[in-house]
């Protein structure tokens, strides 16, 4: 059979995701609220177990609101514990892990990091998926890719370990760290070692250990590491922490977590009642080269690593899911140009850049965890999508995060929740050069008196939640939506 007859028989979506993680099913979520056939294709015979990336910052809590996903999340977890210092068997005092919120800045209903098992939330992000009609397929393992024309257009020919091949217009790479789309397409990731001491990571009951508090072990006087065990929110499990001595062979065996735990703490082995999942890493840090080949984007830990450090990596990997959805969205259902996906990487690569250096920063002590890991200051003002047509920008510029605030009794995020763009004319009309009803019908718009945050004017906010044209009139508005194919 010619590659042509192949092409014709297999099965065509517009996007294969592949990899099931949280980047995956967040990006999974998104395009199918906007009516984009897309399947995702996971390696493992189902979700990944594993508390992980257990630390959800507020900027995330907020594109989870939007995904429909908040209220499962707020169920499964909660705040994170304050610590207990532990020393020679006695609590010696606590110690707070993260700066306290300023609630005057930031503009949101989400004050710090809420805790929940990675597992836990790729269950949730899977049942939205599932209830939107998206679909997941299993033990599908990619071999390799083409993208080469065919009988069904310009697309990649995807092929697995078991089960037939896929042709997709976009293909996603959301597998993770050791991403094989990513060495398949060959491109480098460099980066570099954040401790060269080998660390533990552990699910576990423990018998006999309060619930109320994170347990710090600090590091022993004999050159072993730290151990930390934290409550799991919403679980009856415990998550274990423990460093070692650089070279160390690490055992993750049950055997194995029982003899560092009672070897750091008061706890005897036996404490350790059961082990629900382990795994060991070493820290390092390290971002690819690039963020896209052709007709393939790399997205979440396939295109940047981070220490676990102040909670940054499953953050800016879902964030990274939620600026590329609503531009696959729009090249493939609102005719916008195709140039438009070059501005993932143009923005998400640079903030990937940033954060990497954040937590690697916290990792060393260099940074504390507060206002800075919130990632609510992030933002794309140096984007070639931002245009701020005034001479004068106040608080918030083209760019920023569109702030949560409340206009004429409306909470604005109630507004801006959907896959739309929100225009706010706050303090203004649209102008005599663009009346209201030639907006593009995705275009949702807000009337309301200035607001203190924003001060008058027109903000046009992206589906993303950034705002991507600001101006004192009208002028200008229509030429930046003709740039997303009328329809963004």
């Amino acid at each position: 059979m010619s590659a042509d007859e192949l092409a014709a028989d297999m099965a065509a979506v517009d996007v294969l995701i592949v990899g099931a993680g949280p980047t995956g099913l967040a990006l999974g979520i998104d395009l199918a609220r906007r009516g984009v056939d897309a399947l995702v294709a996971e390696r493992g015979e189902g979700l990944a177990r594993g508390s992980r990336g257990k630390g959800i910052q507020p900027r995330t809590m907020e594109v989870f609101e939007d995904l429909g996903v908040l209220d499962g999340i707020l169920a499964a977890g909660a705040e994170y514990p304050v610590g207990m210092i532990w020393q020679d068997g006695k609590q010696v005092g606590e110690h707070r892990m993260m700066d306290p919120a300023e609630d005057t800045e930031e503009n949101t209903r989400f004050t710090g990091p809420w805790m929940v098992p990675q597992w836990r939330t790729q269950e949730i992000l899977f049942a939205r998926l599932t209830e939107l009609g998206g679909r997941v397929e299993f033990g599908r393992e990619v071999v390799s890719l083409d993208e080469s024309p065919g009988r069904q257009g310009d697309g990649v020919t995807v092929r697995f370990a078991a089960g037939d091949p896929v042709r997709a217009r976009y293909v996603v790479a959301a597998d993770g760290g050791r991403s094989a789309v990513r060495r398949g397409l060959g491109i480098g990731m460099a980066g570099e070692t954040v401790d060269p001491n080998p660390m533990l990571v552990a699910d576990v009951r423990i018998a006999g250990l309060g619930r109320d508090h994170w347990h710090v072990f600090p590091q022993h006087g004999d050159g072993e590491g730290f151990l930390a065990i934290c409550p799991l929110a919403g679980t009856e499990d415990f998550q274990v922490v423990a460093q070692f001595p650089e070279g160390t062979a690490v055992d993750t065996s049950l055997d194995g977590v029982r003899k560092v735990v009672a070897a750091r703490s008061h706890l005897a082995p036996e404490d350790v009642t059961e082990l629900r999942w382990s795994s060991n890493f070493q820290p390092r840090a390290a971002l690819a080269d690039r963020f896209r080949a052709g007709r393939v984007f790399l997205a979440g830990d396939a295109a940047h690593v981070h220490s676990p450090a102040g909670g940054q990596g499953l953050n800016t990997s879902v964030q990274d899911a939620y600026n590329l959805g609503w531009k696959l969205g729009a090249v493939l259902r609102g005719g916008a140009p195709e140039e438009l996906l070059d501005t993932y990487e143009e923005e998400r690569r640079p903030i990937a850049a940033q954060v990497l250096g954040l937590s690697t920063g916290v990792h060393r002590g260099e940074v504390k965890r507060g206002k800075a890991t919130r990632q609510l200051g992030l933002g794309y003002r140096e984007s070639s999508l931002t245009v701020d047509t005034r001479t004068a920008p106040e608080r918030v510029r083209a760019g920023d995060r569109a702030p949560d605030v409340t206009v004429a009794g409306t909470r604005l995020f109630d507004a801006l929740q959907g896959p739309h763009w929100t225009l706010l004319a706050l303090d203004t009309d649209l102008g005599a050069d663009i009346p209201g009803t030639t907006l593009p019908e995705t275009v949702r718009v807000v009337h309301a008196p200035a607001e203190e945050t924003y001060g008058p004017g027109l903000f046009l906010v992206r589906p993303d939640g950034y705002v991507g044209w600001a101006g004192t009139s009208a002028t200008g508005l229509r030429e930046y939506l003709t740039g997303f194919g009328g329809r963004p």
